[in-house]
Order: C-alpha cells, then sequence, then structure tokens
C-alpha cells in the first residue's frame, strides 16, 4: 500500500514539493553561513518525494543551535515552504481519493517549518523504538 500512495503522491504532489525544497536548498548552499540549512532542505526534499513508511523523529541532542537554526529558517524559507504544503494539501483533501495525500502534506508541513533537530527515518524503526 505504501508504495500506491508513493507513486500517486510522486505524481499529484511530491515532484513539485520536491523540486520546491531543491530550489530552496541550492539557494541556502549559495552562502557559506547557509549550508546547514541547504542540507536540510535536501533531506526533506527526499522525504517529501516519498514520505509513506517514513516519519519524523526529535534528533537526540539537538540543542539551542537547532532552535536558533529553525527560528531563521522559519524567517527566510520555512513559511512558504509549509504554505506550499498547506494549499497542495487543502486541494487534494477535495477528492476522496487525494484525502491520505492531503494529510500527508500536512503531516509535512512541522518539518518544513522546523526541520532542524529532526531526523527522518523509517516507520518501522521509530515504531519499534517506542
Amino acid at each position: 500500500m505504501r508504495t500506491i500512495l508513493n507513486l500517486i503522491w510522486l505524481v499529484l504532489a511530491g515532484f513539485w514539493l520536491a523540486v520546491g525544497y531543491v530550489v530552496a536548498g541550492l539557494i541556502c548552499c549559495v552562502l557559506i553561513i547557509t549550508i546547514p540549512f541547504g542540507i536540510a532542505s535536501f533531506r526533506i526534499a527526499g522525504y517529501a518525494l516519498w514520505p509513506f513508511g517514513r516519519t519524523v523523529v526529535d534528533k537526540p541532542g539537538a540543542g539551542a543551535g537547532s532552535v536558533l537554526g529553525n527560528v531563521i529558517w522559519v524567517i527566510f524559507a520555512g513559511w512558504w515552504l509549509a504554505l506550499g504544503h498547506l494549499v497542495t494539501g487543502i486541494a487534494l483533501c477535495v477528492t476522496i481519493i487525494g484525502i491520505p495525500l492531503g494529510l500527508a502534506n500536512f503531516k509535512l508541513i512541522p518539518i518544513s517549518l522546523l526541520p532542524l533537530g529532526k531526523e527522518i527515518v523509517p516507520s518501522d524503526l521509530a515504531f519499534a523504538a517506542r
């Protein structure tokens, strides 16, 4: 089921959302000081491309630097990426088939706003750790 949802996701929303994250990552990598944001953006692009079967967990050991970085991220890139997820999620929820995809878009909003201090792991590992 994950594969089917991921393929439908890729066609309807995933590709364009991943492109948005790659563009944000490239812009961040142009400046030396924002390279950590670019790396986080590329990591989330992979998650936005193929989200089903993976989940986001807090990274142990993330400290004050992550909090400060997340504030800077929200101001410069996070709000428009989250807005893209919100608009796409609402559009997908219009149809019955698109509801799981819309909910997946809403699931991506928190990591698009606050990516630092988070880790993307397979769902099986996250549930086994709990």
